[in-house]
């Protein structure tokens, strides 16, 4: 069963974000809220947890992760990218983007596509997922909590309480966070290419 806390939109609470981050580095999953739909999120580097993960979403290896950053450093240390890219991303970050980039050294292979060796990177653009991020450290590894047969994310946490409460660890509830998922782009080839419009706007990839 699955602990739920309910976190201040404007002001979360530090002993939330505390209890969340535990839950964290001690293997589990949970849920939290984003500018983006609500994300379900684990420890990088828990083989098990994203084994997990990937069965609640219903995807294999091939679908893309999303390794959720508070900051550009942090994207950087994690994916290769070149000068031109970086003077982009820093332009839209934070907001509601996901940036499908090659992945480095530091990162597992088993998070990465394996064929493409690629990942998504995002900064939210949301003050309770940011101050967990800063809580926990480190970024963590993160889905759309979508479930397989459903037309839209889960959107409010007594919905995701009610339909995965013996699957998660916690549940940080922050209120309606809508049900428009990032927008995806692809930045491997060079110029931006277009996987999936979302939230965040496509005028400034020219798109």
């Amino acid at each position: 069963m699955a602990e739920y806390l309910s976190l201040h939109p404007d002001n979360p609470q530090p002993r939330m974000l505390a209890k969340a981050a535990q839950v964290l580095r001690e293997g589990g999953l949970i849920a939290f809220p984003t500018d983006s739909c609500y994300s379900l999120a684990c420890h990088l580097g828990d083989k098990e947890a994203l084994d997990r993960l990937r069965a609640i979403r219903g995807v294999d290896d091939r679908h893309h992760m999303t390794l959720m950053c508070r900051d550009l450093s942090q994207i950087a240390h994690f994916a290769r990218v070149d000068n031109a890219q970086y003077r982009l991303l820093k332009t839209v970050t934070p907001g509601s983007y996901v940036f499908i980039l090659e992945g480095t050294k530091e990162l597992p292979r088993r998070v990465m596509h394996p064929k493409r060796k690629t990942i998504g990177l995002r900064v939210p653009d949301h003050l309770g997922a940011l101050a967990l991020l800063e809580e926990f450290g480190e970024p963590l590894l993160t889905a759309t909590l979508q479930l397989h047969g459903d037309e839209a994310p889960l959107t409010e946490g007594w919905e995701i309480q009610d339909r995965l409460d013996d699957q998660l660890e916690l549940i940080l509830d922050g209120g309606h966070c809508g049900t428009e998922p990032t927008t995806v782009i692809d930045l491997t080839s060079g110029a931006p290419e277009l996987v999936r419009a979302g939230r965040g706007a496509l005028a400034p990839f020219g798109l």
